[in-house]
């Protein structure tokens, strides 16, 4: 998607309150990748993406941030965790499965992509289809006259096919079976083996016939037809291709694999091992998948982390090196709990508003009473471990549970939730310090 880093910050701005350090450093990154590929290819391949690195508390947007971007943009993008990771020789997934799983998020993209832009053959495939189990072609040689009757019977079917009259009649239809995903994280040579038995048994090759009604059919035979329309070669060199220039990776929790110094364990295979690891595929390097091989030089990498016990001086000074953008995200006040629970396009009153709206309760938050959902939440933040915005879920469950829990009862009745009903629902357990920790 071709936005100006403006209008990036202002799509982040209707989902995240505040952090404009943050959004507007990962706009002018997004763009920048944009800017680059203007360019000839030879200048292309000396530009190297400038990876971000976030730092702040638990519940104050960096998750948010990556999950809204991968909603806005048409890019590869995926969200890993850090701590997942180990180094290579030790039971659990290796860091280069990222990678394949950025391939995999880019065939998928661009495969729907091609889906949308040939509908009307897929449908035109699907209906052709049916139409031909209702009404079984002409043998050849037949006459010219009973040529045109057919034609004419076929629009006609066609029209109520098109209409739903046909949707309860049952077809026999031929689907080929679904091919068994080799799992992404497998090295490409034990994928090649595997596919090598599948074709060597001849499993999951023939079609499989099964009588459905038109209306499932009409689902049944959309995959058929995208697999047969579509050119699957061109899918995937177009989505390596665009993993390799446009794709974006997501390391969450990375201050999890620092190693605060003076531990004693800094040959712990999930911390430094990986660290180690992960260093070539963020300088750049070529990493096998089972889709072909891709080049990460020009992937854009954004780690984020809490780094309570650990300082981002803390991982090797190679890969703090291959993350020049730092970004510091603030804790969230009280003001600033308000603005989240009240401006976002989606916000939590929203959706509990709407929630209830299912049953035909119609929620009202008085304004004294978002306040002190703010209040208090920020107090509990003061109180314990401040886990931002996150405390706002648990606040908010507390204080309408009994309404949520009768809500059958209230159908057809506006319900108000005053500063009144927070104090009484809170109050006693924010008081309570040991309560509050089990709680809130």
């Amino acid at each position: 998607m071709n936005l100006t880093p403006k209008e990036t910050v202002s799509y982040l701005d209707q989902y995240i309150i505040g952090q404009q350090d943050a959004k507007k450093t990962i706009a002018i990154a997004l763009r920048n990748r944009h800017r680059r590929m203007q360019l000839d290819k030879e200048l292309q391949e000396e530009i190297m993406p400038k990876n971000i690195l976030m730092i702040g508390s638990t519940g104050v947007g960096k998750t948010e941030i990556a999950r809204r971007l991968a909603k806005m943009m048409a890019l590869p993008f995926v969200k890993v965790e850090a701590s997942k990771y180990t180094e290579v020789g030790f039971v659990g997934r290796d860091v280069e499965s990222m990678v394949r799983d950025l391939v995999l998020a880019s065939v998928n993209l661009v495969k729907t992509e091609h889906k949308e832009r040939n509908q009307t053959r897929i449908q035109e495939y699907v209906e052709n289809t049916i139409i031909e189990k209702l009404l079984p072609p002409l043998p050849k040689g037949a006459s010219s006259e009973k040529q045109a009757d057919y034609e004419r019977s076929f629009t006609r079917m066609k029209e109520r096919l098109l209409q739903g009259d046909l949707d309860e009649l049952t077809v026999e239809v031929e689907i080929a079976p679904a091919q068994g995903e080799s799992p992404d994280n497998l090295p490409p040579e034990m994928v090649k083996v595997q596919e090598s038995f599948v074709k060597i048994l001849g499993m999951g090759s023939k079609p499989v016939k099964k009588e459905l009604k038109v209306k499932e059919a009409k689902e049944a035979l959309k995959h058929d037809a995208a697999e047969k329309l579509l050119d699957l070669e061109s899918i995937k060199a177009e989505a390596l291709e665009r993993a390799q220039n446009s794709g974006i990776i997501f390391i969450d929790e990375i201050d999890k694999i620092a190693v605060p110094s003076g531990s004693n364990s800094r040959q712990d295979p999930s911390k430094e091992g990986v660290q180690r690891d992960l260093l070539p595929i963020v300088e750049g390097s070529t990493v096998s998948t089972k889709h072909g091989s891709i080049k990460t030089d020009h992937i854009l990498f954004i780690a984020a982390g809490a780094f309570h016990l650990s300082k981002p001086s803390e991982l090797i000074p190679e890969l703090q090196g291959r993350f020049p953008l730092r970004v510091e995200l603030s804790s969230l006040d009280e003001e600033v709990l308000y603005q989240i629970l009240t401006k976002p396009k989606h916000s939590l009153l929203r959706q509990y508003e709407a929630l209830l709206k299912t049953e035909g309760v119609t929620l009202v938050f008085e304004e004294e009473a978002i306040r002190a959902l703010a209040k208090i939440s920020q107090k509990a933040n003061e109180k314990m471990e401040d886990i931002g915005a996150r405390r706002l879920h648990t606040i908010l469950e507390k204080v309408i549970e009994e309404i949520s829990f009768e809500a059958d009862l209230h159908q057809g009745e506006c319900l108000h939730v005053n500063a009144q009903l927070v104090h009484e629902r809170l109050d006693s357990i924010i008081e309570d310090q040991d309560t509050a920790r089990y709680i809130l």
